[in-house]
């Protein structure tokens, strides 16, 4: 996308804005304009200032911050694609019922009888622009019980029906895979071709480099670089964006190794499903053994998640038998013992969902050890204070509450809740869809240390992202609830079987 030199005024303007929350800056001095047509795109580390810079766009600011500057929108609405879609969601309302309140508004000038049927016309027609085709059956169904990348896709269609001139994008592409990541390009793409200006706030580099005009990189709250994607990429001229832009190469996986023995935890024939809905697994079977990791991949809402959680015991209304050791666990949570819940481990992809929003992430991680090993409350302290440095996070991160940390940062924190039970089955679910390059090939490694530790836990990678399952020593593919293809991760990779892994991998190479 170019732009002409009669291009359009903006549409949105920062100048000099400092967010600040009890001394700290969160962002400190940055501009951004944001114009008709033209997408502008944020980049940086966890926590450097994208959202809180895109935030500021819509009005909204941390509690208690101050705030100096000057933000201006023109006449229109700003729509938000938040990166945890859920806290937008109303949880007790149907996507149907959330979705037509906003096409009702959007039609009240038509006569009445005729104000239903285009409603519904104008759902259907967000949720395919949106990529949910099969719109109907997303409409009788609650946000929980959609995927993480079917929520980042119903509040994309809010977005299209307000009409906004302005969307910020706050990482749209994350848990998505390839094939859909490929399609939300191309659909971010076509909302600015309508005139609408795009603000992308994104870890996703190949997404940033095909899809944005104007970059700019942001470290500690400052923009440290700035200028034409094409520009940049070219000849970085900051330190910081060189190193950002070198972690964009593909990770060469590390040797695996192949373990043997009894399998350490096996599904058998699960079937799962939420009450009222079709089946979203059907007849999965795979084995995890001790040292080994399994990467399962597939589409967003194709039942990678309902799977990982049906393993945790977070999903009980399955078919089909879960066992540990080759002894069946419950289904449900609940009825696990100290032993059981301490040996699986879940890391979520929406991790704020996961923590008490009023307590330290320090105290919150330690409490992992003293209830699930009898650790004493200090002990624990200093085990995750070890742990939570491991993952990036310092005593000052360690100390806040999860408000007052990025999604990057607070996956990373539910990554060491789970390490602190010291599980024989680690899960983790897209932990490295919120991270920039740099601190993902981090996690990455961290990740791959583990399995090669003596006592370390076997790994269940939940992933969109090839790369990442690369370095597992097994894949399982998913299609529409049911494993097509798994394997050795060099063969699935190098020779697919079935058609739909050859599609996946095809995508994730162009």
């Amino acid at each position: 996308m170019s732009e002409s030199a009669g291009a359009p005024g903006p549409v949105a303007e920062i100048r000099g804005l400092r967010v600040e929350i009890d001394g700290r800056a969160l962002v400190d001095g940055v501009d951004l304009t944001a114009r008709p047509g033209r997408v502008t795109a944020l980049v940086g580390a966890s926590g450097s200032g994208k959202t809180t810079t895109g935030l500021a766009l819509l009005g909204e600011y941390p509690a208690g911050a101050r705030v100096t500057g000057d933000v201006r929108v023109a006449e229109g609405l700003v729509g938000y694609v938040p990166q945890h879609p859920a806290s937008v969601l109303n949880p007790a309302r149907r996507v149907g019922a959330l979705l037509h309140d906003i096409a009702r508004h959007r039609v009240r000038s038509l006569p009445r009888r005729a104000r239903g049927a285009a409603a519904r016309e104008r759902v259907l027609a967000a949720l395919a622009s949106a990529q949910l085709p099969d719109g109907r059956s997303v409409l009788t169904r609650y946000p929980h019980q959609l995927s993480g990348g079917q929520q980042q896709r119903v509040v994309l269609a809010q977005a299209l029906l307000l009409g906004a001139r302005v969307v910020v994008a706050d990482e749209p592409t994350t848990g998505q895979d390839a094939l859909t990541k490929r399609r939300i390009v191309a659909e971010l793409a076509a909302v600015a071709r309508q005139g609408i200006a795009v603000v992308l706030l994104s870890h996703d580099l190949p997404v940033v480099r095909e899809l944005a005009d104007e970059v700019l990189v942001m470290r500690e709250g400052r923009v440290i670089e700035s200028g034409a994607v094409e520009d940049v990429w070219a000849a970085p001229g900051h330190l910081w964006t060189r190193e950002l832009l070198h972690g964009e190469e593909k990770t060469a996986p590390a040797p695996v190794r192949v373990p043997s023995g009894a399998p350490l935890l096996a599904a058998e024939g699960v079937t799962a499903r939420h009450r009222g809905t079709g089946d979203l697994l059907r007849g999965a079977s795979l084995t995890v053994r001790a040292g080994e990791c399994l990467a399962v991949v597939g589409r967003s809402g194709s039942g990678k998640t309902t799977l990982a959680r049906c393993l945790a015991g977070l999903h009980s209304t399955y078919d089909g038998v879960v066992s540990l050791d080759g002894t069946p666990l419950p289904r449900s949570l609940r009825r696990r013992n100290r032993s059981q819940l301490a040996a699986v481990q879940y890391a979520f992809q929406d991790a704020r969902a996961a923590f008490d929003e009023y307590r330290p992430v320090l105290d919150q991680v330690a409490r992992t050890a003293v209830r699930l090993r009898g650790v004493t409350p200090r002990a624990a302290e200093e085990e995750a204070r070890t742990v939570l440095a491991r993952v990036g996070l310092g005593e000052e991160h360690a100390r806040r509450r999860p408000g007052r940390l990025s999604g990057g940062e607070l996956q990373r924190a539910a990554l060491a809740r789970a390490l602190l039970a010291r599980p024989r089955v680690l899960i983790c679910d897209e932990i490295t869809s919120g991270l920039d390059t740099v601190t993902r090939r981090g996690i990455l490694r961290l990740l791959t240390e583990l399995t090669h530790e003596p006592d370390g836990p076997a790994l269940v990678l939940i992933t969109h992202d090839l790369d990442t399952a690369a370095l597992a020593t097994r894949i399982a593919v998913l299609d529409d609830g049911e494993i097509v293809e798994q394997g050795e991760t060099a063969r699935v990779l190098a020779a697919p079987c079935h058609a739909f892994t050859r599609a996946l991998t095809a995508a994730g190479r162009s």
